[in-house]
């Protein structure tokens, strides 16, 4: 049989059982599994089969420290380490969707890290739930507003700092927020607590508009720390930032003070304020309360495209009652940021920080860092 034959044969063939062009195997058409989510931006996409957008996002960090050079300080020490070193993974979820309600979102973040010596930890960074006005769960608490400008902020710039599980309520007028939450008060103990009573209760207003951002702020706190003596701190807080587009776009100055009476954690104690001089500052002493303050202010400068600029000073005291250990501190930080790549930022920092506890000496701490972090 030669090859006109067989042609001739698979033509009858065809003609035989019908066969057309359209039975034949055809590809799929390519399906758009993944579909942007345009309404929060292009780095959310819908979960398919859902009207909830998701963004998948994260952070790699690692940093690199000169522990305290300064006299006296980890470099005078044989018992102290004169370096850090860590890497640090922020894993993060943002979903959100439309309803009849308002918008329901929910936001959890993980983060693990790896010290020096190896030493590991897991951490939940937060984990909340916002709906219609409402958030619920573990979020930054609705009292704080900056902790300074500078890219790392290596040495100690006291202010509210805190994530904290809360229960809040946040109602938007137009440039202005009213806010109101119950939160952990147990997170905000300065010295011993013989149990967490009430939860904290925060207030705040917030404006916004143009150049001007602004945040008045007030908290009330239990304080259980001496037997059969209970009383009720409270702490206020203000802050402003205004951009300066007139300088270059992503230039900006912030200016906050913070106050507390018998809730020192608002201005950022225990941390570097707790020593060992008179057992420490604590948020009521000799059945009375502490006060203390704190002033922070910081200028960011976008030097050029790719190139920031970030000075941070900040004083702060704690008058401790009837006791010689009132403390002092005051600090100053600055950073030069370079991101030659959207979302790659190569980072270095230096700090001074004076801390001063009445009769005793001076404690100076001089310290520098350099960080890489990349995120997405």
């Amino acid at each position: 049989m030669n090859f006109k034959s067989l042609m001739l044969g698979a033509a009858a063939a065809v003609a035989a059982t019908g066969a057309s062009a359209a039975d034949l195997p055809v590809a799929p058409e390519p399906v758009d599994y993944v579909k942007v989510c345009d309404t929060y931006g292009a780095t959310f996409y819908y979960i398919p089969g859902t009207e909830t957008c998701l963004r998948v996002g994260g952070r790699v960090r690692v940093q690199y420290t000169l522990n305290n050079m300064a006299k006296n300080g980890a470099f005078d020490s044989y018992t102290s380490d004169n370096y850090g070193m860590y890497g640090k993974a922020y894993l993060f979820l943002d979903s959100r969707t439309s309803t009849e309600f308002g918008l329901l979102r929910t936001f959890a973040e993980m983060d693990m890290t790896s010290g020096l010596g190896g030493t590991e930890a897991i951490d939940l960074g937060k984990a909340y739930i916002q709906w219609g006005g409402f958030t619920f769960g573990y979020a930054t608490s609705f009292f704080d507003y900056s902790t300074g400008t500078a890219a790392i902020g290596i040495v100690s710039r006291y202010a509210s700092d805190k994530t904290t599980n809360l229960l809040g309520y946040t109602a938007a007028f137009g440039n202005m927020t009213a806010s109101i939450a119950i939160e952990d008060g147990a997170v905000r103990e300065t010295g011993t607590y013989f149990g967490a009573t009430y939860p904290d209760v925060v207030a705040a207003l917030g404006y916004s508009e143009g150049i001007v951002d602004a945040k008045l702020s007030g908290a009330l706190h239990h304080v259980n720390t001496t037997v059969g003596k209970r009383s009720m701190g409270w702490a206020i807080g203000a802050g402003v930032t205004f951009d300066l587009p007139m300088i270059s776009s992503g230039t900006s100055v912030v200016f906050q003070g913070q106050y507390a009476d018998g809730a020192l954690s608002y201005i950022g104690a225990p941390n570097g304020f707790s020593t060992t001089n008179a057992g420490g500052v604590t948020d009521m002493t000799n059945g009375k309360k502490n006060k203390g303050y704190s002033l922070l202010a910081g200028i960011k400068h976008q030097a050029t495209d790719t190139v920031a600029l970030a000075l941070d000073g900040n004083y702060a005291k704690v008058d401790v009652n009837g006791a010689n250990n009132d403390v002092t501190s005051w600090s100053i930080d600055g950073s030069v940021a370079w991101t030659p790549v959207s979302g790659f930022t190569m980072s270095a920092d230096v700090g001074y920080q004076d801390l001063d506890v009445q009769g005793a000496a001076d404690q100076d701490a001089i310290l520098a860092a350099f960080r890489v972090q990349r995120d997405f």
